[in-house]
């Protein structure tokens, strides 16, 4: 992308609860890189080198700029199952669906053709960073890794891991699963990429036994690479690994004594995370990636995202294809209001019909998530959870151009010609929360990565 200047409705994340909008503004981007960012007016007096050179974009009044969406959990080669299977728990979907669906990868031709297809959906909803599961297949996984090089998407792929209780015809030996994920490591951090790393990838700890967790966790902390992996996501699940590992205590103690819980760590999931693994997460700095969509199709859970960061834990968002049936993040955006929202009236009615389910504790001061707060999530949260806050999520300069272009008019649901009611006269937070509530991709029509054009709707 020629160095360039965009002029319109601007607007970002600051925080969780603090939107800046800027209803007739500028952003300067040079070598992929936000040099400055202002109302319209300040253009004239700002200063810098490349000001001369800017190319000039204007939007319309029914466009603004948004920094890119971003998937902390998504498992690229389930995609050609979504929307199956999700009759069914986790477990047994697992067995059903994805365990022989993720055994085909060893096809690497087949891997390539599927995952063109993954990246391309993927950034034609607005996906500018996603941070992949692939299969225990080291060719396939490198095969993620070329197309997203290709496709110009920020991304973290993982090679996953599993030694144990898998089927045998989908499961590794400890020797090849810390082999192949060192050279997997090593193939990815020679491309010299800056927009693809690998990430290490337990599947979970079901799967894994204590001598490869400790392993992969060496390797993570050899490379100093993020680490991922799911928790607490089904109440079976976590009884099931409460079996495997009785001394542990916890779920995520099996993860910490392991060496894999740490700063640079991502857990999915998290709906029945007690207390104290809380207090692990928060001592460690893991971070927590709520999975709304995938967690009510698989009947796994409610997460309360208020309390995970009452606890001072980060959270971003995730797809979780195709536990999710989801690919934009706005839909997950959608499903994690509705999850909000019902957990306030769990908290706060007496639910008829639950008989002795009824909840016993109420909770009358719990507020739920708004647009604003998920719209944080979806983008400068999943920055900080992914450790790569400090270059992209939101528009300060210095950050790197990762955006989207969003143009309401292409679907009149959402921007009809009528006078805004708003007091405070800031209309772009109405176009925000409609494209939020009732947008699709249709409505993308340019996204940018490190300042590079993936998509130009025509």
């Amino acid at each position: 992308m020629p160095e360039t200047v965009f002029f319109g409705q601007i607007i970002h994340s600051k925080s969780f609860d603090e939107l800046e909008t800027i209803s007739n503004g500028f952003l300067a981007v040079c070598d992929g890189v936000i040099q400055g960012i202002g109302n319209f007016e300040d253009f004239e007096s700002w200063n810098h080198e490349c000001k001369s050179s800017l190319q000039e974009v204007h939007m319309n009044k029914h466009q603004f700029l948004m920094p890119g969406f971003i998937d902390c959990h998504i498992h690229a080669p389930q995609m050609p199952n979504i929307g199956l299977g999700l009759d069914k728990p986790l477990l047994e979907w697992l067995d059903t669906y994805t365990f022989p669906l993720e055994s085909k990868y060893r096809d690497v031709e087949f891997a390539r053709k599927i995952y063109q297809k993954v990246v391309r959906n993927c950034l034609d909803f607005g996906t500018t960073t996603a941070c992949y599961f692939a299969t225990i297949h080291k060719e396939a996984s490198e095969a993620l890794v070329e197309e997203c090089i290709s496709q110009g998407q920020r991304a973290f792929i993982g090679k996953v891991n599993m030694n144990m209780n898998a089927p045998d015809f989908y499961i590794e030996t400890l020797h090849d699963s810390v082999k192949n994920t060192e050279d997997f490591v090593e193939f990815t951090l020679g491309k010299n990429n800056k927009l693809v790393q690998p990430v290490i990838t337990p599947r979970f700890a079901i799967t894994c036994d204590e001598s490869l967790m400790k392993s992969l966790a060496a390797i993570a902390k050899n490379h100093n690479l993020l680490i991922q992996s799911h928790i607490s996501e089904n109440l079976n699940e976590i009884s099931f690994v409460k079996e495997l590992f009785p001394k542990a205590g916890s779920y995520a103690n099996v993860y910490k004594e392991c060496g894999l819980l740490t700063e640079k760590t991502i857990m999915a999931h998290c709906c029945h995370l007690e207390n104290d693994e809380l207090d692990i997460f928060r001592n460690t700095g893991t971070s927590a990636i709520h999975c709304p969509t995938s967690n009510s199709n698989l009947s796994s859970g409610l997460c309360d995202v208020r309390r995970i960061q009452d606890s001072s834990v980060r959270v971003g968002l995730g797809s979780d294809i195709s536990g999710g049936n989801k690919v934009g993040i706005f839909d997950v955006m959608r499903h994690a209001l509705d999850v909000s929202q019902h957990l306030k009236f769990i908290k706060q009615q007496e639910i008829k019909g639950t008989g002795k389910l009824a909840p016993t504790e109420k909770n009358s001061t719990y507020v739920p998530m708004n647009y604003k707060n998920v719209f944080y999530l979806a983008t400068q949260g999943g920055a900080d959870s992914l450790s790569i806050g400090h270059k992209v999520g939101n528009f300060i300069p210095g950050k790197e151009f990762d955006a989207l272009m969003i143009d309401t008019s292409l679907m009149p649901i959402i921007d009809y010609e009528i006078e805004s009611t708003r007091k405070d006269g800031n209309e772009i937070l109405d176009k925000l929360e409609k494209f939020i509530y009732v947008g699709d991709d249709r409505n993308i029509i340019e996204v940018y990565v490190n300042g590079k054009e993936v998509k130009k709707n025509k």
